[in-house]
């Protein structure tokens, strides 16, 4: 198996995880009293989408500049099935065999909307809930401009996704069929797992158009339909995975190969 030794990195962001260390009272993670641990993510501007000249990019995608100006902590990895279980009394995964450490998959938005109000309720606060889209994809690129944060291609010793389809021009990999133990992959540069890969998540927003200009604290279509989840999984194809990439479904649609994690506000 090849050995990762650095991801390709450009910086375009305002802010870098260095200055988001040194805000004052602001810690740099943390744990909840639920074993679920959080990594402060900076302000910042980035652009967002994927530009004319990225061969796999996607109409939706529109490339304009976004910016976050409030910092925000995410979760680290994905929603554990044990985790969820914890909360919400019941474990609805369909890979149950994969043991307590994997994320939890067949939520629909509706139910994590749930899962974030008791888990608020029980911590006596209001600030947990789903990362926006631009929240999202800010995170997920960690200060990177290329199609993965860990460069043009992914590979099969950093992402679970199904390795028999890569981008154009990369090699193969493996196929593992489910979702693995949260985690089990190198981090991007934010400290973040499996922004890529394992499981699909679901993000806040509505399923609408990118604004054709510069953004700031972008929230989405104010209605719609469906709801957003980005980041690909361990059945789909490298496109899926790529840092651009926008899917949407029902909020009452759930499948084996959506998930989530958490946003809590300082």
């Amino acid at each position: 198996m090849r050995k990762i030794v650095a991801y390709a990195v450009t910086f375009l962001f305002v802010a870098t995880m260095a200055g988001a260390a040194d805000l004052p009272g602001i810690p740099r993670a943390f744990k909840n009293k639920q074993g679920m641990s959080f990594i402060l993510v900076p302000a910042g501007s980035f652009m967002m989408g994927s530009p004319l000249e990225e061969k796999e990019g996607d109409r939706r995608e529109t490339y304009h500049r976004a910016t976050i100006t409030v910092p925000f902590y995410l979760q680290i990895t994905e929603v554990t099935q044990e985790q969820w279980e914890a909360i919400m009394g019941y474990n609805p995964s369909f890979f149950k065999m994969c043991g307590g450490k994997c994320p939890v998959e067949q939520v629909n938005w509706n139910e994590v909307q749930e899962f974030a109000r008791r888990l608020n309720q029980m911590e006596n606060t209001d600030k947990y809930r789903l990362p926006t889209e631009a929240e999202w994809e800010y995170a997920a690129r960690a200060g990177t401009t290329t199609v993965f944060h860990t460069g043009p291609c992914l590979f099969a010793d950093q992402a679970n996704y199904n390795g028999n389809y890569p981008l154009s021009g990369c090699p193969r990999g493996e196929y593992r069929g489910a979702t693995m133990p949260v985690g089990s992959f190198p981090p991007n540069n934010w400290g973040l797992h499996d922004m890529h890969g394992n499981v699909s998540e679901w993000v806040q927003d509505w399923n609408g158009k990118y604004p054709s200009g510069e953004a700031t604290n972008y929230r989405g279509a104010e209605l719609g339909s469906t709801r957003v989840f980005r980041g690909g999984d361990w059945s789909h194809d490298a496109w899926s995975c790529r840092a651009a990439s926008r899917f949407a479904g029902p909020p009452a649609g759930g499948d084996n190969y959506l998930g989530f994690r958490l946003l809590r506000s300082p």
